[in-house]
């Protein structure tokens, strides 16, 4: 497997941990529809949550959620609807990203942006 996609399964793996910590619910990791995917869906209470997240080894280049651009928020919203669509659901949602840099094996910084588009 690719350097980056071991990283990339990495940040998803502290996301979920993270986010299970703080008393989200995962339903679904790495859903897929068409061309999208979405890394976690869980549920916040009454509000169901799609995280996109996003792992770098160094902020040199930008911070990781940068890269979450329109393109990347339009393909989200798409499958967030369907998987919606799939499960007969309209109520409350919310796109957070989590961004997350590895220092070395045992730190890593993680931001949580709620809300983030």
């Amino acid at each position: 497997m690719a350097k980056h996609n071991i990283l990339g399964e990495r940040g998803e793996t502290i996301a979920y941990d993270y986010l299970t910590h703080k008393g989200y619910k995962i339903v679904a990791r790495n859903w897929r529809h068409r061309k999208a995917e979405i890394d976690l869906i869980a549920w916040d209470d009454k509000t169901l949550v799609f995280i996109e997240v996003k792992t770098r080894s160094n902020d040199l280049f930008g911070k990781p959620e940068v890269s979450v651009d329109d393109k990347k928020e339009t393909l989200i919203i798409a499958a967030a609807s369907a998987y919606m669509e799939s499960i007969d659901y309209e109520w409350a949602v919310r796109f957070d990203i989590i961004s997350i840099v590895v220092h070395n094996e045992d730190a890593a910084k993680i931001q949580h942006f709620e809300d983030a588009f």
